[in-house]
């Protein structure tokens, strides 16, 4: 899906009526839908249904989410659970919990489940070190099998690596990295306590590509303060001067009553929303002229990696930490606030630690929230997932899968699409909904549609609390 050059007059006619708070959809239902009578005994059962399933020749493989909650400092724009520290012996009692946790999913799945995914995120998961993560890296092959082939992927820090480090972790079977770069503008990086020179981003990739790891991806972030559509500009040439094999760009979510490093930030110089929508369209224009394949929402690869091969060729995924090329496979989340899925079940571990290491050192699973889905969640999740990573829905499709009659059940929805077909942003065929070039910009306010969850009142109300901005 190639995304034209649109002008702004065009971008911001619409700005007004669908650029309000939504969610990002990386599940369905959206987390803030769990429910906290979804406890570590629902959690337990449904690791025993898969322990079943895998019995009987049923189960895929497993992804693992590994959550390192500690940071040496605090990013003011970060809505990530973290805990701000620069005593390093912390990470002892956490890394002994995780031992245990895992050893409670090993005892009710087995030993030797075979991974094919698996992400260190965070927090700052370099603020381990070399040791620690090697430790942790023996404990989960000792519990699961990695496959031949898998995503071995961590989130790094460029300020607490060095050549050695990068070395280290591509030993340790790391294959994928992800820098958390966000801008190269100097003033912007004072403004949200976050400062690395370009040079020693540019230092780090280089020497990635050198160890030979498969794919390199970099974040960003627009919509923070003191940028504005010039000084973002220079951050994508910069960017793309340095051709990481991804590029995730998010959209700032300014939500100080909820996260509160955001509270050092001041909204006077936080970008004006026209300006907003000028970055994005700038860094889609620009990406892709630059060659990157625009794979959605909020990520950009270069054509040969597997992210744009999977969107070509539509098997493109989207879960908790966006879009993957990995089949809707059940999610283990390991350490405080991690979620999980299994089978029709959607869980979350404690947000705090000394709860976390509560549960875990009661031999019990840290999950204290969660969601069993109903028959409609799958179905309104298999419709949203196809809009955010195919941009088209058939009809057919889902009515093989389904007992349904799509225009028939969802005949209010397909109603509520006709304002924005009127407004150029979705074709709606006779046996299809097809997202166009000018939809792409705003395809989370297309799937809201499809969100039974929100209530009928939020979705008339452009004040939703509580997500960010669908631009």
């Amino acid at each position: 899906m190639t995304i034209d050059p649109l002008t702004a007059d065009r971008v911001s006619q619409l700005l007004s009526r669908l650029d309000v708070p939504g969610p990002r959809y990386t599940s369905y239902p959206t987390a803030d839908r769990f429910v906290e009578t979804f406890d570590a005994a629902n959690y337990r059962r449904a690791l025993q249904q898969r322990a079943s399933e895998t019995a009987a020749g049923g189960a895929a493989p497993l992804s693992v989410y590994v959550h390192i909650p500690f940071c040496e400092s605090i990013c003011y724009y970060c809505a990530c659970n973290k805990v701000v520290t620069r005593q390093h012996e912390r990470a002892g009692d956490y890394l002994q919990a995780l031992r245990h946790e895992i050893e409670l999913h090993v005892a009710v799945l087995g030993q030797g489940q075979p991974l094919s995914q698996l992400h260190f995120g965070g927090g700052s998961p370099t603020f381990l070190d070399d040791q620690e993560l090697e430790q942790l890296m023996a404990v989960l092959r000792a519990a699961f099998r990695i496959v031949p082939q898998a995503e071995v992927s961590i989130e790094v820090d460029p300020r607490t690596v060095d050549e050695a480090r990068l070395r280290h972790l591509a030993a340790l079977g790391f294959n994928r990295l992800s820098f958390g770069v966000q801008d190269f503008d100097p003033e912007v990086q004072k403004a949200v306590h976050r400062e690395q020179p370009y040079e020693a981003v540019e230092a780090l990739m280089r020497v990635a590509r050198e160890i030979g790891f498969e794919s390199i991806n970099a974040d960003l972030i627009y919509g923070l303060p003191r940028q504005t559509p010039a000084t973002f500009s220079n951050t994508i040439a910069q960017m793309a001067a340095l051709r990481p094999d991804r590029i995730a760009l998010y959209a700032y979510a300014h939500l100080p009553a909820r996260f509160k490093p955001q509270r050092r930030i001041h909204a006077h110089e936080l970008p004006a929303a026209g300006e907003r929508v000028h970055m994005l369209r700038a860094a889609i224009s620009g990406f892709q002229g630059l060659g990157y394949t625009h794979i959605g929402m909020d990520h950009f690869a270069l054509p040969g990696d597997p992210l744009a091969v999977a969107r070509r060729e539509g098997r493109l995924h989207r879960n908790f930490q966006g879009y993957s090329t990995q089949a809707d496979c059940d999610l283990i989340g390991l350490g405080v606030s991690a979620i999980g899925k299994i089978g029709r079940c959607y869980s979350q571990n404690d947000k705090t630690l000394s709860a976390y290491y509560d549960a875990i050192g009661q031999s019990r699973f840290a999950s204290v929230r969660g969601l069993e889905l109903s028959d409609d969640d799958l179905l309104c999740r298999e419709v949203i997932m196809a809009l955010m990573c195919q941009g088209r829905l058939d009809f057919d499709a889902v009515e093989r899968a389904h007992p349904v009659r799509v225009r028939e059940y969802f005949a209010a929805e397909l109603e509520r699409l006709r304002p924005l077909q009127a407004q150029g942003l979705v074709a709606l065929e006779p046996t299809a909904i097809e997202v166009t070039p000018l939809g792409w910009y705003f395809v989370r306010a297309i799937a809201m549609v499809f969100d039974r969850h929100l209530a009928s009142e939020a979705r008339r109300d452009p004040a939703l609390p509580g997500y960010s901005r669908v631009v």
